[in-house]
């Protein structure tokens, strides 16, 4: 019998290989198919994506309606395809898909070039990314470079362009791409770089816009103008190549001509951005939509705040300055010498020692109590339960006037002063003019051992400035919506009276002459100016505060860590850096004299001489925990005994001064 043949030989392997590839395809493209139309099913509508993602932008303005600084995501206007420049979209296109009208949302050639690229070097770059695919990415996803997140990529990007139509997505992707600095979308990067909307591009600026995609940071024009201009020379290669501009177009655009809006100074004014925004909590309700908070900074006096500060400060100090105008809006404030190395801000957090700066309410209350200026006082020793106040060099000048003894910062007549008025009717007047800070009512009070804030202190002397009427320093004017809806206004009040205007009046008559013949001649800037200093033991802090045309300032000095500064006075470089700021800040403000006559005091020192007696204008002594123990020679009961002695200067030894403020930097 004949054997039967053997049927369905073994075929090839690669047969076999063909096969199962066909059939892993056809699987693969299924499982594609359903992925993407669950992406479809999910994605949000047109309008939704159309919505600013999350973190509210908030552009802050100065007094002059310029924005100063802009915080969190900016996405500018929302510009509809028909709106966005043809120049841009070819300029976007060319240099970042240039086959983004033709694929299905991936593009296969570029995929393949990016997965050898990944092979190659072991990583993902973007350049195998469609336009679609940047988008999906951006709105959908993160950054990171893995194939999970590329696959969800490619879903999510054929999903959209299933959804949406070629027009819409590149709407939403050059309304949503992040073109550094903050700026999302490129009316929001048009503005922040040439100063005006994206429907205004010109060629060459839309040239700099596409380059920036590819690396926000390296080719960003304001931090790298050269790298931005040699980019944009890529991206217009680009157009050239694809046919969109010609050779002569290509060379007339020149971005190295392109004018670029001038860099927002964003360092000494954070220190009253960081003072203000924190008020909005309190002021608004909105904490999504972007808003505009226009605010009372005077950006020329803020540059000459922060000049007068950084020229003056002695090496090693720190400084700070607030100016305050007669309604309470703040003109310039200045926490620190640098920003960027301490974000301290010493105008309105740092508690330090006024020295004879707090000689204010010590006169003020003997002013309210019926002294006047041309009271008699006695300059001689004084002994109040123990503590004996000293001039710096032992001496005392006899009969004089209240007028000369404030001018030349006469410690015994300030211990008098508080010993008749009382302490504690200083320490309420204090408190009445706006100082926050603990006031202790031990009889050395009224030389300022008690630590204040700079704003408090500049608050109190504006309230003087304004005859008596109650200053509130304010930043905010007014919050508003992008679309110009107001949400708060600032309503100042001048309603309330904390002196009488006689008072004040008298007050001012007396800090004028400080300011003419006493220790503050170096505040004078050519106009009548009210002001006293303040200088405190072993020249740790020095003061300045004063007004004129209805410009109140504060100028404190000093070290952080609380340490002596050789010849540091509020005489001195307080004082220079007040009269410096002044000359500025007031130059275009009418020349307003003061209410009353400036009277000479009945003797006067000679010109050069700082002081009364040419040493700090406060001489209390302190222990280690700022409690005032008078003189080394005297200890008033309860307080431990001097542990030293002084220097050959007269100070204290270091045990006796006080630690003051330590901020954590």
């Amino acid at each position: 019998m004949a054997r039967r043949k053997t049927a369905n030989p073994a075929r090839p392997w690669y047969v076999r290989v063909l096969r199962y590839t066909l059939f892993a395809g056809l699987a693969g493209l299924v499982a594609l198919a359903i992925a993407v139309g669950v992406a479809w099913s999910t994605l949000p509508s047109y309008e939704e994506l159309k919505q600013s993602p999350n973190g509210q932008m908030i552009r802050v303005h100065a007094a002059d309606g310029t924005v100063i600084i802009s915080l969190g995501p900016s996405f500018g206007a929302w510009l509809p395809y028909s709106a966005i420049p043809k120049v841009m979209t070819d300029a976007m296109v060319s240099v970042e898909d240039r086959r983004y009208r033709w694929h299905p949302g991936v593009d296969p050639l570029g995929i393949a070039r990016s997965m050898i690229v990944r092979v190659e070097k072991g990583h993902f770059t973007q350049g195998g990314s469609t336009i679609t695919q940047q988008l999906a990415r951006n709105v959908f996803l993160t950054n990171d470079k893995t194939w999970t997140r590329k696959i969800r990529e490619i879903i999510l990007a054929l999903a959209l362009e299933r959804k949406f139509s070629k027009d819409q997505v590149l709407e939403l992707y050059l309304n949503r791409v992040y073109f550094g600095g903050g700026a999302y979308g490129i009316d929001a990067a048009s503005r922040k770089f040439f100063g005006h909307p994206a429907n205004q591009l010109s060629l060459a600026e839309a040239a700099i816009i596409a380059g920036l995609v590819k690396a926000p940071s390296n080719y960003s024009p304001t931090a790298d103008a050269k790298a931005a201009i040699g980019r944009a020379g890529v991206v217009l290669a680009a157009m050239q190549s694809a046919g969109v501009v010609t050779a002569a177009q290509v060379q007339a655009a020149d971005p190295a001509n392109v004018k670029l809006a001038p860099e927002q100074n964003s360092t000494s004014v954070r220190y009253f951005t960081d003072w203000a925004l924190p008020q909005l909590e309190t002021l608004i309700d909105e904490s999504e939509a972007p808003i505009d908070v226009w605010t009372t900074i005077d950006i020329n006096m803020q540059r000459a705040a922060d000049a007068a500060i950084r020229a003056n400060a002695p090496p090693g100090t720190q400084g700070a300055l607030v100016a305050i105008d007669r309604d309470g809006a703040v003109r310039a404030m200045v926490g620190g010498t640098d920003y960027v190395t301490s974000i301290y801000n010493r105008a309105t957090q740092a508690v330090r020692q006024p020295g004879s700066a707090f000689k204010l309410f010590v006169y003020l209350a003997a002013l309210e109590a019926g002294f006047n200026a041309e009271s008699p006082v006695v300059d001689e020793p004084v002994d109040i339960n123990g503590w004996r106040p000293r001039n710096s060099n032992g001496r005392f000048a006899g009969d004089m006037n209240l007028r000369t003894a404030f001018a030349y910062s006469v410690n015994t007549i300030a211990a008098k002063i508080g010993a008749e008025v009382g302490t504690s009717a200083i320490a309420g007047m204090a408190q009445r003019l706006g100082i926050t800070t603990p006031i202790n009512t031990l009889p050395s009070m009224v030389l300022g051992t008690s630590d204040v804030r700079l704003i408090d202190m500049t608050r109190a002397y504006a309230s003087v400035a304004s005859k008596g009427v109650a200053i509130v320093p304010y930043g905010i004017v007014k919050v508003t919506t992008d679309k110009g809806e107001v949400l708060y206004e600032h309503e100042p009040d001048l309603s309330r009276v904390l002196i009488p205007p006689q008072v004040a009046a008298g007050m001012t008559d007396l800090l004028q002459t400080a300011v003419s013949v006493g220790t503050g001649k170096a505040a004078q800037i050519g106009r009548p100016v009210a002001g006293k200093t303040g200088t405190t033991s072993s020249n740790k802090d020095g003061w300045f505060m004063g007004f004129s045309s209805g410009l109140t300032t504060g100028v404190w000095m000093g070290r952080d860590d609380a340490h002596a500064v050789r010849g540091l006075q509020g005489g001195t470089a307080p004082a220079r850096a007040f009269s410096a700021f002044m000359r500025v800040a007031v130059a275009n403000r009418k020349v307003e004299p003061f209410d009353t006559q400036v009277t000479l005091p009945e003797w006067q020192l000679e010109p050069d001489e700082e002081t009364y007696f040419g040493g700090p204008d406060n001489g209390v002594f302190v222990d280690a925990d700022g409690n005032p123990v008078g003189s080394p020679e005297a200890t008033p009961e309860g307080v431990v005994a001097n542990p030293g002695s002084p220097d050959d200067s007269g100070n204290p030894p270091s045990e006796l001064l006080p630690q003051g403020d330590r901020p954590n930097q």
